[in-house]
């Protein structure tokens, strides 16, 4: 498939972006800056990143627990994003959210979820909105691996599959629901299978090629504009952190990581970005200083945010 140029370097941005991003997370979280618990997306940038790649602006993201990958692949503003990590009143959520709950409804960003297989029948909701009132808008629904195994997963798409809605279900199989393994949770090869339950398109690509990854998506957002209905597309992939940052780890064989590893979506893109002459040494230099600039920005305006007072307690609160 030939992909523009421009969208090329605009995906390498985004994932680099976003691997820049959760590291330093990861940093600010070791020296307790950041309150509360962040699961990190690390490792899996080729997937958020190739899916929104064919979303407008006025499309629709459901995300997860582990979600900064999410919103900044769907163009949420890092700055907004970090003071809700540190806290504090300018953050997305006025710093009452957190890390897991991170929304942004103007960009369609229906919020993260720290609830395992909560994103599905949100994505279903949207969708029959946006079928209701004669758009062609679609949803993008992310959800790892063992929320393919709630209630939740298969009512989602047994409702989006009957009505036809234009949802785009993205399982993010990183192989481990928290600790378990994949191998022990459930008793398929691939989770793409189950979309023959609802005779639905079902297919697996490899999560850390982002070229795969697009392409995949393009098929499935173009099925959901038409009004074709769902899709489910499973992507192979693996996290480089610990399911929350302080998890031990001691539940994965050190070869298994050591193999993934070797995969790392990110410096396989940049190679190939190099190989077909779209991406030089010097612009992917130009473009790190730029995106470090950006996040040293991001850190400061958190810093300097003020918290929420005590009695901003019930604003925003809908519901008791």
């Amino acid at each position: 498939m030939a992909v523009e140029k421009e969208k090329l370097i605009e995906m390498y941005t985004k994932m680099l972006t976003i691997r820049r991003f959760e590291q330093r997370v990861a940093e600010l979280f070791a020296a307790g800056k950041i309150p509360g618990f962040v699961h990190l997306y690390i490792g899996e940038e080729a997937v958020a990143v190739g899916t929104c790649a064919h979303l407008r602006p006025d499309d629709y993201i459901t995300s997860t627990h582990r979600g900064h990958g999410h919103l900044i692949a769907k163009g949420g503003d890092i700055k907004r994003m970090m003071a809700e990590l540190f806290g504090k009143r300018t953050g997305y959520c006025k710093g009452k959210g957190g890390s897991m709950h991170i929304a942004d409804v103007e960009l369609g960003i229906l919020g993260a979820n720290g609830i395992v297989g909560g994103g599905p029948p949100i994505a279903a909701g949207a969708a029959l909105s946006a079928q209701y009132r004669g758009t062609d808008q679609v949803v993008a629904c992310f959800f790892g691996d063992g929320a393919a195994n709630q209630g939740t997963f298969h009512e989602g798409l047994n409702m989006a599959s009957i009505w036809k809605l234009p949802v785009i279900f993205v399982c993010e199989n990183n192989h481990y629901g928290i600790s378990l393994s994949q191998l022990k949770h459930m008793n398929v090869a691939d989770i793409a299978d189950r979309a023959k339950a609802y005779d639905i398109p079902g297919v697996m690509v490899d999560g850390n090629d982002v070229i795969a990854v697009y392409e995949a998506a393009q098929e499935a957002v173009k099925r959901a504009r038409a009004g074709e209905g769902s899709s489910l597309i499973e992507c192979k992939t693996y996290r480089h952190r610990g399911h929350f940052e302080g998890d031990p780890q001691v539940y994965r064989p050190p070869e298994e990581a050591e193999a993934w590893l070797k995969k790392d979506p990110l410096p396989r893109f940049e190679a190939k970005l190099m190989e077909m002459g779209v991406l030089t040494g010097e612009k992917a230099k130009q473009i790190e200083q730029g995106i470090v600039a950006k996040i040293d920005e991001a850190v400061r305006f958190a810093e300097e945010s003020p918290f929420p007072t005590p009695e901003e307690l019930g604003d925003d609160v809908y519901t008791a």
